[in-house]
């Protein structure tokens, strides 16, 4: 056998307490028939016992043909190459977390055959960039995702040469959406000083200042004394820290001029960018 010619080897198989994604194939009195979407169609079974606790009336309310659902592996029998699966052992969350993996990981294929495309079947090309991410990040799809956020910060440390950090960022750009975040409201700044137009201009470049990474902070005028502060990031956590932080920062410089400063918050909004 060569190392190219894999048609003898042995299916992998799932882990015991390993989550599985799993297409259902077949309805019986005694359970159901899958075939596991992660495994090469690798067929499974889902006895009624562990369907739900207590009595199932009726498999169809929680398992439908063609559906595909999230199991737990609970016994792997490698020589007869059985597996026993269960859904009443899955908890919500663990399940959500399984969904989000499984699009993570399709996302990165699709990103990968856009690569391979832009290569123009360059597979050594493929290869570097694949191997650079995998080396650097617990997955391509992380990496992948890190480059659309961060462009050539997250570039720097893959170590690839030019061309293939440009085409590396411009796939990943245009393949993931990175979410966004707003969070505003309007000031009402008033200074009565005879610098105070300066004064408050200042005030206003000191909040606009405030340095926390992916967070972007802008002051547009809406006419004396209003102003609106609008803070974009990543998360509503990130945005609100920026957002205080900025307040702070020109509340400080107005009030040490004897002006009078207060803020009223506006409905938060996010985006896709």
């Amino acid at each position: 056998m060569t190392v190219e010619d894999t048609t003898h080897l042995p299916q992998a198989m799932p882990e015991e307490g390993e989550l599985v994604l799993a297409t259902v194939k077949e309805i019986t009195a005694h359970g159901v028939y899958v075939s596991l979407d992660e495994y090469g169609k690798l067929p499974a079974f889902l006895h009624i016992s562990e369907i739900a606790t207590g009595w199932v009336r009726d498999i169809e309310r929680y398992a439908k043909p063609g559906q595909k659902i999230v199991l737990k592996v609970i016994r792997v029998n490698k020589g007869r190459r059985e597996i026993d699966l269960s859904l009443r052992q899955v908890a919500s969350e663990e399940r959500k977390a399984k969904i989000i993996e499984v699009k993570k990981s399709e996302k990165a294929a699709t990103i990968t055959d856009a690569l391979k495309a832009r290569l123009v079947a360059d597979e050594p090309s493929l290869r570097v960039i694949t191997d650079a991410v995998q080396n650097q990040y617990n997955t391509l799809y992380e990496g992948f995702e890190d480059v659309a956020r961060r462009g050539p910060k997250a570039l720097q440390k893959l170590g690839l040469d030019s061309r293939l950090s440009e085409i590396l960022q411009s796939v990943s750009e245009e393949k993931i959406s990175i979410p966004i975040v707003e969070v505003r409201g309007v000031m009402d700044i008033r200074v009565k000083t005879s610098d105070g137009i300066e004064v408050i201009k200042s005030a206003l470049r000191v909040g606009e200042d405030v340095k926390t990474s992916g967070v972007q902070i802008k002051v547009t005028y809406l006419g004396t004394p209003r102003y609106r502060l609008i803070v974009k990031a990543e998360n509503y956590k990130v945005a609100e820290r920026a957002l205080q932080a900025a307040l702070e920062r020109i509340k400080t410089v107005i009030e040490k001029s004897k002006g009078k400063f207060s803020f009223t918050r506006e409905e938060s909004r996010k985006q896709i960018e």
